[in-house]
């Protein structure tokens, strides 16, 4: 019986990705992975490290906009090569099967799963101050939340679509609240001169502040997964992008002007929680637990969609290697990759319990999944240039504007989801 579900039903179950998610699905999953935990943690670090509050917002400014290139040159090859692997389809295509099955194999044991990890690690810690559940508390809420959010995936594509939409709007309201509470009830006497700077112990570093917005953003790159599952994928995969990264900008720029309104950049650059601190002011105790909730909602949408995604690159690589043809099963009625997400599931399982087992589980997952996420991120970004090179008569839907000067900013870049 779990070996029948496990290959997706019967035979005559197994079937193909189907075109079942409509713009506005894309964007739900796109903004619910990129605004994760970075925007809660980031701030702190970007205002030690410029010495202006029009600097410290002129940076995020600068990184949605490198975000936006990033994700157009990813919009030009998921439109291009429209295929439920994406990154995975790329790198074969740009470099031949045995890069793309590398890259595979990287993204099964260390990139996507190390991702759910490290998610699943934060969630346990804001979980446990919230209801401890004894030593080993993180580890059972970041054990407990991959299991769930697995298996709400493999329900079916209908049911994690909805759950998505619902989380994702979930993050924007409590986002707007604490927005709201910052600007209209932020005291004054907080705010600091523009001139101040916020980092009088080191000196600042705009690159070092540009490197962590960016980390904040990351997280875009997955809307390349959902191109075989995305109704009219040649229209709506630039709209989900240009949408997507829209929304995320001004959501950040929002949320860090409210930091300025209700604290001040020197006040922001002290602050470990600086939304926690912000709600602190206002609301005490019940602000700084509304914001600890608001932090778990958050990992839970950008977990989920992460889960997502990642099982459509394993089903990819199933597909074309046979010795892992069990994980190219797709289930046609739940629309979902199913083996695939059982054997992401166990894999991410797994590194809770290397984490839990040197108790330092947020840095060794990330330790581990950071440096092979950059590399196969840049020779993504190069394949852009190496398949406008080897397909140049192939019908593209969406061209890169400037081709090939914006393409180049958008090269560097990594997710903190």
């Amino acid at each position: 019986m779990l070996d029948r579900w496990l290959a997706g039903g019967s035979e005559k179950q197994n079937g193909s990705p189907r075109e079942t998610l409509s713009l506005l699905d894309a964007i739900a999953i796109t903004v619910g992975i990129v605004v994760g935990v970075g925007i809660f943690r980031t701030p702190s670090i970007v205002a030690a490290n410029t010495e202006t509050a029009a600097g410290f917002l002129s940076i995020w400014v600068l990184g949605g906009a490198i975000s936006l290139i990033g994700a157009l040159c990813y919009s030009e090859l998921a439109s291009t090569y429209p295929h439920s692997g994406g990154e995975y389809r790329y790198l074969s295509s740009a470099y031949g099967k045995d890069v793309g099955w590398l890259f595979g194999w990287a993204r099964l044991i260390v990139i996507q799963t190390g991702s759910i990890a490290i998610l699943a690690f934060v969630l346990g810690d804001y979980g446990t101050q919230l209801f401890p559940l004894g030593p080993y508390s993180p580890s059972i809420y970041a054990t407990g939340a991959i299991v769930l959010l697995t298996i709400l995936n493999g329900v079916g594509i209908e049911h994690s679509k909805g759950t998505q939409k619902l989380l994702t709007a979930a993050k924007i309201l409590g986002l707007l609240l604490v927005v709201f509470t910052g600007l209209v009830f932020g005291s004054a006497s907080h705010a600091e001169a523009s001139t101040v700077s916020a980092a009088s112990s080191s000196k600042p570093s705009y690159g070092l502040a540009a490197i962590f917005v960016l980390l904040t953003y990351g997280g875009w790159n997955e809307l390349a997964y959902l191109s075989a599952e995305l109704c009219d994928p040649k229209r709506n995969t630039v709209s989900t992008s240009i949408w997507s990264i829209g929304i995320v900008t001004t959501i950040f720029l929002l949320a860090n002007l409210a930091y300025l309104k209700g604290m001040g950049l020197a006040a922001i650059a002290q602050s470990d929680a600086v939304a926690a601190e912000l709600m602190r002011q206002v609301a005490g105790q019940t602000g700084a637990r509304f914001v600890s909730i608001l932090v778990v909602v958050s990992v839970l949408g950008a977990m989920h969609g992460t889960i997502l995604t990642g099982a459509r690159s394993i089903y990819a690589v199933g597909q074309d290697f046979s010795a892992f043809s069990i994980l190219g099963r797709w289930h046609v009625t739940r629309q979902t990759p199913i083996p695939a997400l059982v054997v992401q599931g166990l894999l991410a399982l797994l590194l809770v319990l290397l984490g839990t087992l040197t108790r330092t589980g947020f840095e060794t997952t990330v330790e581990f999944t950071a440096p092979v996420f950059w590399f196969f991120l840049f020779l993504t970004g190069l394949s852009l240039f190496v398949l406008r090179w080897r397909d140049p008569e192939l019908p593209r839907p969406f061209r890169v504007p400037l081709y090939p000067l914006v393409p180049l900013p958008g090269q560097t870049h990594t997710p903190l989801r």
